[in-house]
């Protein structure tokens, strides 16, 4: 289990590296957000699923099932508010400019 669980790992600090590009690179608010809460979910999911591999069938283990739980519900049910609040204060989208 100990390969299974570097391999969640790696992926998961992968996914997490994808995070920070898409949180510098990206132009706005709301394509930021939409990066951050897919991936870092995604990152923190095989990250967690990972350290559960390694560490076997322990009381930890039933912490970090408890920790993932809770970040997969967390997570996007944040970003919708985020995003919905940034609506309402009005806050738009960006745009690609278009070229005559």
């Amino acid at each position: 289990m100990s390969i299974a669980g570097d391999v969640f790992i790696v992926l998961g600090l992968a996914f997490m590296v994808i995070t920070a590009l898409g949180l510098v690179r990206l132009p706005d608010f709301f394509s930021r957000v939409h990066a951050v809460s897919k991936s870092e979910t995604l990152g923190i999911t095989l990250l967690l699923l990972g350290l559960i591999l390694h560490e076997g069938a322990t009381l930890l283990s039933l912490k970090f099932a408890l920790i993932l739980v809770f970040v997969a519900i967390a997570n996007p049910v944040g970003a919708h508010l985020l995003t919905r609040a940034a609506l309402r204060t009005g806050q738009m989208p960006w745009r690609k400019e278009e070229r005559g």
